[in-house]
């Protein structure tokens, strides 16, 4: 089972390519892993059905106790067969259904082939906590599915309405389960049904899974994102809306009903809930003239059916219920694959355009008759079957007056009466000839495009004809649930699926919801149904349509009030949220205790006035990059306390951010001002210093306190010992970062990439890609050491050549024919240039000595791009581009993969995410010898940092170059 869960993760990876070489075709090979999923299954028939459950476990999380577990009962086994069977199918259907279409099919065939694992892993995995994972993913898979058809809004507006609803069920499920799996103490489904934990966060639990059950499952007030779904290619309805993603709410209703079916509010919810939608659902399918949206709310309809029966809690229910499980996975499908046939021949559904296809196509119009025969419950098929069965099982709770088998018997009556009128009028409309409708031309489809169809037909035909069979393989999970309802008395003897029980009162009442439903039917053409207006002004879609703007108005509104784009706004709400928060915790404490010393080094009284001053000096500064230096130098204070504080990694750090801090800040302020004008002055400064010094005052007061509020010993005196035994380094610092807190450090690395390409998309105006190293067709003019020749762009970086000459050496200096004689300095150049690999070293030094001694990724990173900033100031952006000769965004995302990839490869081998690694032993003339794996994660940290630093200079440096660069500065000629 997990070898089939791999191999649905990895064949849909290949299926675009196959796609593009043997076009529709490949949809044979698509359904090849379902067909032998589906075979699987039936061979593990014997092992399921005698109790030797098979289960296979893989321990993925082991820190959080979460395995890819897969446990095949008989629950389990059922809906493999449905998800497999039906998927098979689907997948051959495809293949005509797109025949002489290209565009979009690989990714469609992928997608679709996905999802099948996904839910394959979703009705057999054993651990609700992968479930979840799994639910999730069949949303989003489901939402690329039904936005197949992108190009159109409907389409698009349909794919987003089902992923918002049934993610948003999901999340509310995702709470349930994470309060389950904490009151039960695991996160096994076999444990926590063997035992199911009690009380009321576990009712609130159980009624928290149950919203994302219903939301799945498009039972109301979630019942309208279906027919809306219905936008999707005719396969997806047929699979996703009829055989497997509605089904992921009914599975899990079914898989929780032993275990919580005696929840107070189960049976309320559940029965009250799927009556009315069944009712609504085959209200509005008789209202309905396109084929495809009669059986959509008739999907509706029959899963508010099959919520009320695996719900009601009792033996005879279930049995019920899983029967019309079966049946209408094979019968919705079947019709669902019709529909399809009929579009893709006639491009059209609506039924007041076909007349007449019964004749034409018998095959198919036998198929269907099948199909609705078992929907509405006609003898012989597996429908009728299903439906006496749950008849029967209500019987029985009615008639010893039972409030909620009144209330579902009732339901299940009229519900099934709507159905059988909706599905005479699906028949009617498709097949009977029409007097005031043109006979339709039909053009017989291939064979094969009805081969799926027509299985699924006979599958509910003959399973009906064995319904003992049947019986034999459902009754297991039946036997699960209690007789009857607690304080009613079970039946006589257990009711088993059969095709004939006799003239039992259950019989009777099965033909009178058909005869009821040919009159619903007879009524509903008298009176043009269609043509009515609705019951309500407004549909469960228009309240959804204005939940959605209420929340645009709302975030508008918020938006407009507090996203003003005035950086004092935002800053001083910080400010004074901090001084309200700090003040009343400071308030509310009963006593303070202090304990402060004057100083704790003599370098501390020399840099603490020196950063006040500056402080002090930068508030009252006119000028911006005097009042940036000065703020600069409160930073390299911080340096010398670091330094004399036994912290040389830390001073070593803030050196760097500092200087590079700097240089950003001289980048920006180019295209500034140098003075600060009387627009610039401070709005309100009296209530601005009166705000600044309430932070300087809280800020002070709580380091007062907090230095007298330490009880124990404080935790940073286990740092040392956990850095060498568990990272195996010295450097305290750069083990917390890269091994201890790693995944702080990579939620940081995300917060660098955001901050470089938000950076870069401010500055770049049309194309955010690197263009310093680009190939150019042109050659300028310029001047460069004392004499005007052409320059040639390429890809090497600027290369300066004399008209008509070729193979001119490239230049050492390549700013030479860019940059002015008064702007240049060619010492400065040389020195940098002689300089720069030596830089390099040094930050490949720190990058590898940080484990044990000060350095590692981030100081690398920051002096690598210190060496860069170093080419920039000297030689102008063409110097830059000479020193990276790659694009940034490469540098970033190659630091986050490597990251990504130390955080997932120890998961392969079932170790933790980020996992460390020592690897040591005795090399000749090296000696002994010592790698940790957390050096890997330090790399990617360092390529993260240069890139940062590279994205700034060619975005605020060398971009803003190139925008500034006036026209007349080259002459412009042909190369």
């Amino acid at each position: 089972m997990l070898l089939f869960l791999g191999a649905f993760a990895a064949l849909p990876l290949l299926l675009p390519w196959l796609v593009s070489r043997i076009g529709a075709r490949a949809f044979f090979v698509a359904a090849v892993l379902p067909a032998l999923a589906f075979v699987h299954a039936l061979l593990l028939a014997p092992a399921v059905f005698a109790g030797d459950i098979p289960f296979e476990e893989y321990r993925w999380i082991p820190a959080i106790d979460v395995s890819l577990s897969m446990r095949m009962d008989v629950l389990g086994w059922l809906l493999t067969l449905v998800v497999t069977g039906v998927g098979a199918l689907v997948m051959l259907y495809c293949r005509w259904y797109f025949r002489g279409k290209t565009q979009g099919v690989g990714q469609f065939s992928a997608v679709l082939l996905a999802f099948a694992g996904a839910m394959y892993g979703l009705v057999l995995t054993d651990d609700i906590v992968v479930l979840v994972m799994l639910w999730e993913a069949t949303s989003v898979l489901s939402y690329l599915l039904i936005g197949y058809y992108h190009a159109r809004a409907a389409s698009r507006r349909a794919a987003l309405q089902a992923l918002l609803v049934t993610t948003l069920g999901g999340l509310v499920m995702l709470i349930g389960v994470v309060l389950m799996v904490v009151q039960a103490g695991t996160s096994s489904l076999e444990a926590i049904l063997a035992d199911p934990p009690t009380g009321t966060v576990v009712d609130i639990a159980v009624l928290l899974l149950l919203v994302g059950a219903l939301s799945k499952s498009a039972i109301f007030p979630f019942h309208f994102w279906l027919p809306g779904a219905m936008a999707a290619p005719t396969p997806v309805s047929a699979y996703l809306h009829a055989a497997a993603m509605v089904k992921a709410g009914i599975y899990l209703i079914a898989r929780l009903a032993p275990g919580f079916a005696e929840t107070p509010f189960w049976r309320p919810t559940l029965i009250t809930l799927g009556v009315f939608t069944m009712l609504l659902g085959g209200f509005q399918a008789l209202r309905e003239r396109d084929l495809k949206r009669i059986l959509a709310f008739g999907t509706v309809s029959q899963l508010g059916f099959l919520t009320v029966m695996l719900g009601y809690g009792t033996r005879d229910a279930a049995l019920a219920g899983v029967a019309l499980l079966l049946s209408h996975a094979l019968f919705k499908s079947c019709l669902f694959l019709v529909v399809g046939v009929i579009d893709r021949q006639l491009n059209t559904r609506d039924i007041g355009q076909l007349s007449g296809l019964g004749r034409q196509a018998p095959v198919m119009a036998t198929a269907s008759f099948i199909a609705i025969a078992s929907m509405a419950g006609v003898i012989p098929t597996l429908g009728f079957v299903a439906k006496e069965t749950a008849l029967t099982a209500l019987l029985h709770e009615a008639e010893q007056g039972a409030a909620w088998g009144i209330v579902a018997l009732i339901g299940i009556v009229v519900g099934s009466a709507l159905t059988a009128g909706y599905g005479i009028r699906f028949l009617w409309g498709a097949y009977w000839t029409k007097r005031d409708v043109d006979e339709t031309e039909w053009p017989d489809p291939p064979i094969g495009f009805l081969s799926a169809p027509v299985l699924l037909a006979g599958g509910s035909l003959v399973l009906g004809l064995i319904a003992p069979v049947v019986d034999v393989w459902l009754t297991p999970y039946a036997d699960g649930l209690p007789e009857a309802t607690p304080g009613l008395e079970a039946p006589d003897y257990p009711y088993h699926l059969a095709l004939w029980h006799g003239l039992e009162p259950a019989l009777f009442i099965s033909l009178g919801t058909l005869a009821l439903g040919a009159a619903v039917f007879w009524g509903v053409r008298r009176t043009q149904l269609h043509k009515r207006r609705r019951v309500l002004p407004f549909t469960a879609n228009d309240a959804y349509n204005g939940a959605l703007r209420g929340v645009d108005f709302t975030s508008e509104w918020v938006t407009a009030r507090f996203q003003r784009g005035s950086l004092p706004f935002y800053v001083g709400t910080i400010f004074i949220v901090l001084v309200a928060a700090e003040g009343v915790a400071l308030l509310s404490s009963r006593e303070w205790r202090a304990q402060l010393d004057a100083w704790q080094s003599p370098a501390q009284l020399i840099a603490a006035p020196l950063m006040i001053a500056a402080g002090i000096l930068a508030v009252r500064a006119r000028k911006r990059y005097t009042g940036v230096a000065l703020v600069s130098v409160t930073g390299l204070g911080l340096v010398v306390l670091f330094a004399t504080s036994g912290a040389p990694d830390l001073a070593l750090t803030q050196v760097l951010v500092e200087t590079v801090t700097l240089v950003v800040f001289a980048l920006v302020l180019r295209r500034l001002p140098a003075r600060m004008g009387e627009h610039n002055e401070s709005v309100a400064p009296l209530a601005r210093a009166v705000l600044g010094a309430g932070v300087g005052l809280i800020m002070a007061l709580v380091a007062i306190v907090a230095t007298g509020a330490r009880q124990d010993l404080p935790i940073s005196l286990e740092w040392p010992p956990l850095a060498y035994e568990i990272g195996h380094g010295r450097n305290v610092v750069n083990v917390a970062l890269v091994d201890l807190r790693g995944w702080d450090t990579m939620g940081e690395l995300s917060v660098l990439i955001l901050a470089a390409t938000g950076v870069a998309s401010l500055v770049f105006i049309t194309d955010r890609s690197d263009n310093l190293n680009r190939r150019s067709g042109t050659a300028r003019s310029v001047v460069g050491l004392g004499r005007r020749r052409p320059l040639v762009e390429t890809d090497a970086g600027v290369r300066a050549q004399r008209v008509g000459e070729t193979g001119a050496p490239r230049a050492w200096l390549v700013s030479g024919a860019k940059v002015q004689p008064e702007n240049r300095s060619i010492l400065l150049e040389i020195v940098i240039r002689v300089l720069f690999h030596s830089v390099m070293i040094v930050s490949l030094y720190l990058l590898f000595a940080g484990h044990n001694l000060p350095g590692g990724g981030f100081a690398g990173g920051l002096v690598a791009g210190l060496g860069l900033v170093m080419r920039y100031i000297a030689g102008g952006r063409w110097e830059l581009g000479a020193a990276a000769p790659t694009d940034a965004g490469r540098l970033l995302g190659a630091g986050m993969a490597i990251a990504v990839l130390c955080a997932l490869v120890p998961l392969l081998f079932g170790f933790a995410p980020l996992q460390s690694f020592t690897f040591e032993g005795e090399l000749p003339l090296i000696g002994h010898w010592e790698f940790v794996t957390s050096t890997v994660f330090d790399i990617g940290v360092y390529l993260v940092v240069i890139g940062l630093v590279l994205d700034v200079l060619r975005s605020l440096g060398a971009e803003v170059d190139r925008q500034s660069q006036l026209p007349e500065d080259a002459e412009v000629v042909q190369s």
